[in-house]
């Protein structure tokens, strides 16, 4: 297990030629979106970084390959993910990425995060999403909407030790997120609400001790009524059945059901009534992190598979150097360079303040694309080893399909961008 944390990293300063960018003269548009990295003055290439996440790549990449990459065919088989891989995930820093250091966390970039999220999805998306559903979405909801009370007692336990879990879709809603029907009434007292309902889909439940829960206050004003709260697993939170799925079976994705379950009205994230703009914001950045596990995963096929192309020999030569192979080979190089550097520039324009909804559809949407078609060529490139389960190849084939699914389907990101369209070229 490696020993590093990125929470003992220190916080060094670039030479002068590649410092941090300074602060532009271009307006941004300001809302609950933080700005973790300043905006920049002079363009320069996706592909430039801070030290930081230079060194954080190459732990996680370490980590991956030397401490996950053993166990990934074990926890596929067993639908079940290694309590040792969620510890090193902890002790690497890699549970409180944008978290501050003063609740325990690693204060790095979003765009850190995204790193992590795709080094570990070369390897194995699995780990990779619960690594993403955890720092994206839960540790962030509560990071811009909780209060400092809400920050204090939750964020150090994310950060260092207990997984997190988003619970948003129901059995009636799914794309149709709003027409959620779990309830939380509001107890005569006016101390606690009492959340009746059922959740399905939801990623990281088996493993979670806490737990991100939106509910319905008052169903008469529809969406405006849907609010967030927070609780732990011995609240009362109910795993009634795992999913077998096709893909990231190590993941867990559970139906819960909460009975007459018992919340304090401190445990209110944000504002009463405002769920439904909490889910919206977070959802948006969260499709940034699915990209990268998207991306990771097209690039952790390629590699696997191009690896044993230039190895195996056939007529005399190596299949890789055939050109028919050559130019399907350049071919999703090419696709994933591009669905890569879709995911990094949503991921600055979040960071820098600026729109991103937009170019967040269009990352999710082109990178579930490519990992479809790269995971499926990559099978195909190494004939009858890419068809045996031995190999891992077509892991990342059945894993590639739920890109097109979770956190907002392809059809809805498809919607997404030509709504922009539409404001942008209808008169």
């Amino acid at each position: 297990m490696l020993t590093r944390s990125l929470r003992s990293l220190p916080r060094a300063t670039l030479p002068r030629t590649h410092a941090l960018r300074a602060l532009s003269n271009t307006s941004v548009r300001l809302g609950v979106q933080e700005i973790t990295r300043p905006a920049i003055d002079t363009p320069l290439s996706l592909w430039n970084w801070t030290e930081e996440e230079n060194m954080l790549r190459e732990t996680v990449r370490r980590f991956a390959e030397d401490v996950i990459a053993p166990k990934v065919s074990k926890m596929d088989e067993e639908e079940k993910m290694d309590p040792e891989i969620i510890q090193g995930l902890f002790d690497n820093g890699l549970m409180g990425i944008e978290t501050s250091a003063d609740m325990s966390g690693s204060e790095m970039s979003f765009t850190g995060a995204i790193i992590a999220v795709e080094e570990l999805a070369r390897v194995d998306p699995s780990v990779a999403v619960l690594c993403d559903v955890h720092n994206t979405l839960c540790n962030t909801v509560l990071r811009l909407y909780g209060s400092k009370e809400i920050q204090e007692k939750w964020l150090p336990d994310l950060a260092t030790k207990k997984v997190g879990s988003f619970c948003l879709s129901e059995p009636a809603s799914g794309s149709d997120a709003f027409a959620l029907q779990t309830t939380a009434k509001l107890d005569k007292s006016g101390d606690f609400y009492t959340l009746n309902g059922s959740k399905m889909w939801i990623s990281n439940s088996a493993e979670a001790e806490t737990f991100l829960v939106f509910a319905n206050v008052d169903p008469s004003k529809g969406y405006k009524g849907i609010t967030c709260f927070v609780m732990s697993k011995d609240m009362g939170v109910e795993i009634a059945k795992k999913e077998k799925k096709l893909g990231i079976k190590a993941s867990s994705t559970c139906l819960l059901n909460f009975d007459d379950v018992k919340i304090p009205k401190e445990n209110i994230v944000g504002e009463i009534g405002k769920g439904y703009k909490i889910a919206i914001e977070i959802l948006n950045e969260g499709r940034i992190g699915i990209a990268a596990q998207m991306i990771g995963l097209a690039q952790g096929a390629f590699d696997k598979s191009l690896t044993y192309a230039y190895q195996r020999k056939q007529f005399g030569k190596p299949v890789g150097e055939f050109q028919g192979m050559g130019f399907q080979f350049a071919d999703v190089a090419t696709e994933i360079e591009a669905a890569r550097l879709l995911t990094y520039n949503a991921a600055r324009l979040k960071e820098e303040g600026r729109p991103f909804t937009k170019e967040a559809a269009m990352a999710k949407y082109f990178a579930s694309v490519v990992a479809q078609k790269a995971s499926g060529n990559a099978i195909e490139w190494a004939g009858g080893q890419g068809f045996v389960r031995e190999v891992g190849l077509e892991k990342f084939w059945r894993d590639s399909k739920i890109g097109a699914i979770y956190e907002g389907t392809s059809n809805i990101q498809l919607e997404t961008i030509a709504k922009f369209l539409r404001k942008e070229y209808q008169t």
